[in-house]
């Protein structure tokens, strides 16, 4: 990843999705661009749906749960 944002979202009622597309939507307004990498961690993959055309989703232990980061490849 080239540039990247750490998003922390730990709203319980919120879905997965729904996280990624506010943290995409903030990066696209503070930089200009769309995202097209996003790293979330492995717990929340049970909770994903993969309905974000464009961006891709990686599983990584690296990245805190409620944490999305995302930034161009």
């Amino acid at each position: 990843m080239t540039t990247g944002m750490l998003w922390y979202d730990d709203d319980p009622k919120r879905k997965l999705n729904d996280k990624i597309q506010l943290a995409s939507n903030y990066y696209q307004e503070k930089y200009g661009s769309q995202p097209t990498l996003c790293f979330v961690h492995p717990k929340l993959k049970e909770s994903s749906e993969d309905n974000s055309p464009g961006l891709e989703i990686q599983y990584n232990f690296a990245v805190a749960p409620n944490h999305i980061w995302v930034g161009v490849k």
